[in-house]
């Protein structure tokens, strides 16, 4: 009997343990990283100048949130509209001209440069299509994203295919992945979102395309 009444409350308490933990995860994640990016904006330029501008300052002072994050965005900002309308393409020359003396240097910023211009540059169309592809095997399906269609050295390398970039992306961390090309006739779309198939891929496929969580209810 006793036996009985432990397994149901047990049951009970992780029914309920679990469907809070999936309520409230998302947005204590969601907040610290909010905050851990607040916070690292306010460190990056405005402590550092005052401690420039007034080296006799034992510690910079304690400044209000956000005052350290505008100022570093408006700083960029600033930046961006030298480099845009006067001199400011002329020092990214040379700067870049005195990184590509460096090796090591040169392969960090030639790799960092890409990436952000791939990112911030590409059209919308070329990251809203999720497709499903046979990986690593066949008989064996993944979910994945294309980039847009293969172009330059490695589409000569394959004449005559009409061949598509696609990244596959790793759970539980979408962010890392694989670049595979693919011909586009081995491709076969998912009518999902772009959000939605990164749901799926983050949660191991426990999260459905419409949103719900699936939770065994204890009998």
């Amino acid at each position: 009997m006793f036996r009985s009444i432990w397994q149901r409350v047990r049951n009970v308490v992780r029914l309920y343990f679990v469907t809070g933990l999936l309520a409230l995860a998302p947005i204590v994640v969601t907040f610290w990283v909010v905050a851990w990016i607040i916070q690292s904006l306010d460190n990056l330029l405005l402590p550092r100048l005052i401690s420039l501008l007034f080296p006799n300052l034992e510690a910079a002072p304690d400044l209000p949130p956000l005052v350290g994050a505008i100022f570093t965005v408006l700083m960029i900002l600033l930046f961006g509209v030298i480099v845009r309308h006067f001199f400011g393409q002329e020092l990214v020359r040379l700067g870049e001209r005195v990184l590509h003396r460096v090796p090591v240097a040169r392969t960090v910023y030639i790799g960092v440069k890409q990436l952000f211009e791939a990112i911030l540059q590409a059209g919308p169309a070329a990251y809203n299509r999720v497709i499903i592809i046979e990986y690593p095997r066949a008989g064996l399906y993944c979910l994945a994203f294309t980039t847009g269609p293969v172009r330059g050295p490695v589409r000569d390398a394959l004449p005559g295919m009409r061949l598509l970039n696609c990244f596959v992306p790793t759970t539980p961390n979408p962010t890392s992945g694989f670049y595979l090309v693919i011909p586009e006739e081995d491709v076969r779309d998912v009518d999902l979102s772009v959000e939605e198939a990164f749901k799926v891929v983050m949660s191991a496929g426990l999260v459905t395309p419409d949103g719900s969580t699936p939770v065994t209810t204890p009998s």
